[in-house]
């Protein structure tokens, strides 16, 4: 009998790798379009698993309820938890599962073509073009070359980074609160401490993930030791910077630009269509008519391997709990 699983705030290309993933066949999935709450976890009713993303809120009273409902694992298709009270699901008894990394290479890659986009103003060029406008005024950029490149946080995504910019030829330094000396060594990368790295780097590109320590890690403080006419990219967590310290800094034009691909406040905006509506978050809005700065939706990991890896792992989780063996112990959230 197939294991009834319930996929909360799916889009197509999510289905679609789901339903042709290895093992697809064991799993009877429902295809939520809306996101996992304390008010939507009725839905999961006769479910054994919940497969959650980054925005889905897994709280206590979200988890009551999926305990209520019968769910035994919360299977999250990213590699952050943050979203999910840890200590509730345990008193609960159900899992929790993540996928801790689905493709490193889609977010360094992805983080090094927002740099180049907003530094070679190729999107402010595109939109010319469009109108045929032909013109050059305004597209001038900076070569990378010599360059000197800060990687804060060097995980597997900050480590292929740093590697990407090693080849351009950048300098690379590095902050990290687990330093990777041997990978340094090899690849030509030097750690030093924040201060040293905010003075110093023409790029900042943050890899960090959200925890206390990490939250707001640049404020208003941090930006005021950066260098003049810095680059700050953001692939990692919206919340590793405070939007407000944010833009007063850009305001002061102290910033050479910013891309994000997430954002503070992102939660019920991203992922979303706001076209034909009024947009209410006056800081997003105000964030996007700088014409220095670049934001994306929450879409560094969106490739096909990516997508196919996240649901492999989590269809693996959701059958090892159904078998009653243990989860793959990388994917265990604790």
């Amino acid at each position: 009998m197939p294991i009834p699983a319930a996929l909360y705030d799916t889009k197509g290309f999510e289905r679609e790798a789901f339903a042709t993933c290895p093992g697809h066949e064991e799993i009877e999935w429902s295809y939520l379009d809306f996101r996992l709450s304390a008010e939507t976890a009725f839905a999961a009713e006769g479910c054994l698993a919940v497969c959650a993303f980054v925005n889905d809120e897994l709280d206590e009273r979200c988890i009551e309820r999926l305990k209520e409902v019968g769910v035994e694992l919360i299977a999250l298709r990213c590699a952050g938890f943050n979203n999910v009270d840890i200590k509730a699901a345990d008193r609960a008894g159900i899992a929790v599962a993540r996928v801790p990394a689905y493709s490193p290479y889609a977010v360094a890659e992805y983080t090094v073509a927002l740099l180049m986009t907003l530094n070679r103003k190729i999107h402010r060029s595109h939109n010319r073009v469009r109108e045929h406008n032909f013109s050059l005024n305004g597209l001038v950029g900076r070569d990378l070359f010599g360059k000197t490149v800060g990687i804060v946080g060097t995980g597997r995504i900050g480590q292929i980074a740093a590697q990407i910019f090693r080849g351009f030829g950048c300098v690379v330094l590095a902050h990290d609160p687990y330093p990777s000396e041997d990978w340094a060594r090899d690849n030509g990368v030097t750690y030093v401490s924040m201060d040293e790295l905010l003075g110093a780097s023409d790029v900042i590109s943050l890899h960090l993930p959200l925890t206390p320590e990490t939250m707001r890690i640049i404020d208003e403080e941090s930006l005021a030791k950066m260098k003049p006419g810095a680059f700050l990219i953001n692939t990692g967590r919206g919340r590793l910077i405070s939007t407000r310290a944010l833009i007063q800094a850009l305001k002061e034009e102290r910033l050479g630009g910013v891309a994000l691909d997430v954002y503070e406040e992102e939660e019920g905006v991203f992922f979303e269509d706001f076209s034909e509506s009024v947009l209410k978050d006056d800081e997003l809005v105000r964030l996007i008519t700088f014409p220095n700065v670049l934001v994306t939706s929450h879409q560094a990991f969106l490739t096909h391997e990516a997508l196919a890896e996240i649901a492999r792992v989590t269809t693996d989780s959701i059958r090892r709990v159904a078998a009653g063996e243990a989860l793959d112990a990388v994917c265990v959230v604790k």
